[in-house]
């Protein structure tokens, strides 16, 4: 048995689709969704990320603003940006790329970000109404796994759901989503006593770990469903997962690297934008 690859490309692509159908509506009414992108310093990593939000905003119709910042910008002018775009009403979301240079705060930085205009949906307020489950956003990577689930018709009501990695970026809302559909989740992490015997138990293993390879067959249930967050350079310098390439024969679903939640999280940052702009001009 070869596991059914979950195409993120292909979803990504009909996801955009409809968000741009979308946008041409709004913008009859005279509403535009705006995101407007920060980067500080120059990490190679960040400038791609920021170049495809980028195309990413034009394939949806979107305007959009980039703020490329010297390594030097102090916490102070930092800040003093975000309470601008803050205050703008052409910009419906604003995202600073993270990493920020070392003597700048994160948290400051998202704590500065008004909640409804925050479309990476990191912002305390917003990770509270996760938590109780009435949220207008969701971090991008796993509302993008949801959606792939979704395309799918995989329903994790009733599932014993694994999450490896307690990131508050992937591995906490990622449970909490889960947790939400009905599903029985369990997160583990560096901590977790025998890994892979909590990992065999899982219907739906969703891993987040940043370790090439880190899950290996012997650590998968046959038929499970297998989602791999993960984005690594092998020692080739091939880009990989977190999950070996083998778990393909065990595993029933299971998403490639690359091409199967990676592009699903630019795309759900299109949907959040799109979303804060119509709460924003209160439309539902």
């Amino acid at each position: 048995m070869s596991a059914v690859r979950m195409d993120g490309k292909a979803l990504s692509a009909k996801v955009r689709g409809s968000i741009l159908a979308e946008t041409e509506e709004l913008k009859k009414q005279g509403v535009t969704p705006g995101l407007a992108v920060i980067i500080v310093g120059n990490d190679p990593a960040s400038e791609i990320y920021v170049r495809n939000k980028e195309r990413a905003c034009e394939q949806c119709g979107f305007y959009s603003e980039k703020y490329a910042l010297p390594e030097e910008t102090t916490q102070e002018e930092l800040l003093g940006l975000i309470a601008q775009l803050n205050e703008s009403p052409a910009i419906s979301g604003i995202l600073c790329q993270m990493p920020v240079p070392k003597h700048i705060s994160e948290q400051a930085v998202i704590d500065a970000i008004d909640p409804k205009k925050d479309v990476d949906a990191f912002h305390p307020v917003n990770v509270g109404k996760i938590m109780v489950g009435n949220f207008d956003f969701v971090p991008c990577t796993p509302a993008g796994v949801m959606e792939l689930l979704d395309e799918y018709k995989i329903d994790p009501k009733g599932k014993e759901c694994v999450v490896v990695g307690r990131s508050n970026i992937v591995g906490k809302p990622m449970s909490m989503l889960l947790l939400h559909r009905h599903g029985t989740v369990t997160i583990c992490h560096s901590r977790t006593q025998d890994l892979a015997e909590v990992c065999r138990r899982a219907d739906i293993l969703v891993v987040a770990v940043g370790k090439a390879g880190f899950i290996t067959p012997d650590m998968v249930k046959e038929g499970a469903v297998v989602i791999d967050v993960g984005i690594n350079r092998n020692a080739e310098g091939k880009v990989c997962g977190d999950v070996a390439p083998e778990v393909m024969e065990k595993a029933s679903y299971m998403t490639p690297v690359p091409g199967g939640a990676g592009p699903m999280t630019i795309t759900m940052l299109m949907k959040n934008t799109l979303k804060a702009a119509k709460l924003q001009n209160g439309i539902r």
